[in-house]
């Protein structure tokens, strides 16, 4: 299944969700041409944030993801307060919710090393090509170092078009 993003990041906007778009979600609005299977988000811990993001969800269904059916599960404040990071999926496609993420750390670390870019009729903050770069060496999966190239070309020539 391919990444909702023209749905999620309108629904978590219109929710007053606090959130940061990392991972391939990024790597795209940076102007990579990669497919993702999911969007990935750190978002605010604050009170006012969780019961926002617990609102949002509410009603696509949200379930973890490879979890076996039928388990248990249900998305509220007190869930997402007792967590950190949720790999979900949703009747809008399959979301990653960080707490925190290897390199990059919350969503208040990170947030000056984010900027807002206008995607499906609302601002999103997304975080900076450079910033990305250290978010996939810190993660180090195979998959993450495999973009890496790519990700690093994308900004010398954004570079090199910045100095001429």
């Amino acid at each position: 299944m391919e990444p909702n993003f023209r749905e999620i990041l309108p629904l978590l906007l219109g929710h007053h969700v606090r959130f940061i778009v990392i991972g391939g979600g990024a790597a795209i609005a940076h102007g990579l041409a990669r497919a993702t299977y999911d969007v990935d988000v750190v978002y605010a811990r604050d009170a006012e944030n969780i019961r926002n993001l617990a609102a949002a969800l509410q009603l696509h269904q949200p379930y973890l993801r490879g979890a076996p059916p039928g388990l248990p599960f249900r998305w509220d404040e007190r869930t997402i307060k007792a967590g950190l990071n949720f790999t979900l999926t949703t009747t809008l496609g399959d979301l990653d919710l960080l707490g925190e993420v290897s390199g990059g750390g919350s969503y208040e670390q990170l947030f000056p090393f984010s900027e807002e870019i206008e995607v499906f009729g609302g601002r999103s903050r997304f975080v900076t090509l450079e910033k990305l770069i250290q978010l996939k060496r810190a993660a180090g999966r195979t998959k993450d170092l495999e973009m890496l190239a790519q990700l690093q070309a994308l900004l010398e020539e954004r570079r090199k078009l910045e100095s001429s």
